[in-house]
């Protein structure tokens, strides 16, 4: 116990019989409003479906089968692979994929402007960033559509300059999906970038240039391995809720755009819903995006321990 609040600090230690009813709270809310969903929609995702909506508490491996095999419209021909469903597993993946990378190209040199920033400054630079954010993003999307539409005001600015002939049709493309995205989620990338920007100590880079490194052998060997681990957070809270999006797609995209928060979103409207295949496909997402975490943190320790 001595050596307990030697390390922890005076007065620590009498906590320590009650750190597990400490963190029980925090273990409710979780379970609650997160776990149980998940368990709930895997077993759903096993179940059979009802013909006027809901389910039958019947095992059935119908699901997946229809996420993955096209057997006819009634069923009774040689399976064949369903690319509707993948088509759109790649189309999401690439749009969540290219939104991060977009986020990344203006999300850091934004992070490091603001955190180079004198620190009475940074303050109201980082509340700019985090206005959005105080909009629903219902709102903030429906004006993104107003925005972006032919008649709206970045076509009138640009027709009334002259820099095209005609308005742009922006509305119901792959563009306006991933301008939406990118408004969506740029803090998320802002934000871990910065924190770890504004640790950096640029005593390295100055120590990098007496030595004759130019600034993008500066920037590649020396700053970006320091906060390279912003970088990744930043990248991982981008992509993950774009990967499930189903406003922007909805909403900016059109149906040639449909991505897998959209399909989701889909199964669980009306009577004409499909709960057990909709629960697959959150279950075939969920599975995906924690095997690219469970990856990522194999090859963190693996660095780490060497």
């Amino acid at each position: 116990m001595n050596r307990f609040r030697r390390s922890h600090g005076p007065g620590v230690g009498a906590f320590d019989p009650l750190k597990y009813w400490l963190i029980l709270p925090a273990w409710l809310v979780i379970g609650f409003f997160l776990l149980a969903p998940v368990c709930l929609m895997f077993v759903f995702s096993f179940l059979t479906k009802e013909f006027r909506g809901g389910v039958i508490w019947e095992f059935s491996l119908a699901a997946y089968d229809q996420f993955l095999f096209d057997r006819g419209l009634f069923g009774d021909e040689p399976p064949r692979i369903q690319w509707t469903y993948i088509t759109v597993f790649v189309r999401s993946i690439t749009q969540a994929a290219m939104a991060t990378l977009l986020c990344l190209l203006i999300g850091f040199p934004t992070a490091f402007y603001i955190a180079t920033r004198p620190p009475q400054l940074r303050a109201a630079w980082l509340f700019l960033v985090t206005v959005p954010y105080w909009v629903n993003l219902l709102i903030r999307t429906v004006s993104m559509k107003f925005l972006l539409r032919d008649t709206g005001p970045l076509n009138e600015f640009l027709l009334a300059f002259g820099v095209i002939g005609e308005p742009l049709s922006i509305i119901n493309t792959s563009l306006a999906v991933q301008l939406g995205l990118f408004y969506s989620y740029l803090p998320f990338m802002v934000l871990p970038i910065y924190a770890t920007v504004e640790r950096y100590d640029f005593t390295l880079s100055e120590a990098a240039t007496d030595l004759y490194a130019d600034k993008w052998t500066v920037l590649r060997r020396i700053m970006l391995p320091v906060v390279g681990p912003g970088i990744v957070a930043g990248s991982i809270l981008v992509f993950v809720p774009s990967l499930g999006a189903f406003l922007a797609p909805n909403l900016l995209g059109g149906a040639k755009n449909f991505m897998i928060g959209s399909l989701i979103d889909e199964q669980f409207n009306g009577n004409a819903g499909n709960w057990p295949f909709g629960s697959a496909t959150s279950m075939i997402l969920l599975s995906l995006v924690l095997m690219a975490l469970f990856v990522y943190a194999r090859q963190v320790a693996r660095q780490e321990r060497n």
